[in-house]
């Protein structure tokens, strides 16, 4: 009886995610989720810091952190979300700014996207978590996004553009992007780690990413565009049914470890 009070203290004090860790869905996607976040795995290097980011795909790689959690005992987190799972997993999560100030390295940061293309610009931000995903990509040396076969596309846009905004300025941006032809709506109940709103943005077919991304980044009101165009990925794992493919930038060198 005793045993039995226990374990129902216990399942009524385990956070949400616990059982996102304790029965692991195993549809394809998830599969092919979980193949990507382990090829990850190999473009680490141990002892160093890694950065981490945000989503179900990066949920599957914490997992493999934790469990190589010697190799890489220390990380960098894009969310609270992530921070969260990486500390249940016996990782130490470190201040970005302790980190850069003592002159440590973050060699890679991994993470998912949206939508990723051939020159491995992304949409990202779909959990909410862009600008903090933005600045540890920044403060890392390289950034390997890992993904499922569905979210590479020939064109940027498909998958609703997130903008992070300040409160205030929901309908002052509102009214520019509809004159570039998007169709934004508030995204309803999130508040992000940064205590902002997020504008989900339909319609575009988003042919330069680049030159957009700085565009929208200087509206007054915006704190970050979800395109990651001007500093994409240095390299894309890409799941599919065959296996995990690596792909790169057309005429990009191949990367040293």
């Amino acid at each position: 009886m005793c045993l039995l009070l226990k374990a129902a203290r216990f399942y009524r004090r385990r956070p949400a995610y616990y059982n996102l860790w304790m029965s692991t869905p195993n549809t394809p996607q998830d599969r092919l989720k979980r193949a990507a976040a382990r090829a990850a795995i190999d473009h680490l290097q141990p002892g160093e810091v890694v950065g981490v980011g945000s989503g179900s795909t990066v949920n599957f790689f914490i997992e493999e952190l934790g469990a190589r959690r010697d190799q890489f005992p220390t990380a960098v987190s894009s969310s609270s979300g992530s921070t969260e799972r990486l500390r249940a997993q016996g990782i130490n999560v470190l201040d970005l700014n302790e980190v850069i100030a003592s002159g440590r390295r973050i060699p890679v940061y991994v993470d998912g996207a949206d939508e990723i293309n051939a020159s491995l610009q992304m949409v990202k931000g779909g959990g909410g978590a862009l600008t903090r995903e933005k600045i540890v990509a920044a403060a890392s040396e390289r950034f390997v996004c890992i993904v499922d076969r569905s979210k590479w596309v020939d064109c940027l846009g498909r998958f609703p553009l997130p903008v992070e905004v300040i409160p205030m300025a929901v309908e002052l941006v509102s009214v520019r992007l509809r004159l570039i032809g998007g169709v934004p709506t508030v995204r309803e109940g999130k508040v992000t780690d940064n205590g902002n709103l997020i504008l989900d943005v339909a319609g575009l077919s988003i042919t330069h990413p680049d030159s957009l991304e700085a565009e929208i980044n200087q509206w007054a009101g915006v704190v970050t565009v979800g395109l990651f165009a001007r500093q994409p990925a240095s390299v894309a794992l890409v799941a599919t049914p065959e296996g995990v493919e690596e792909r790169r930038a057309a005429g990009a060198a191949p990367a040293t470890r």
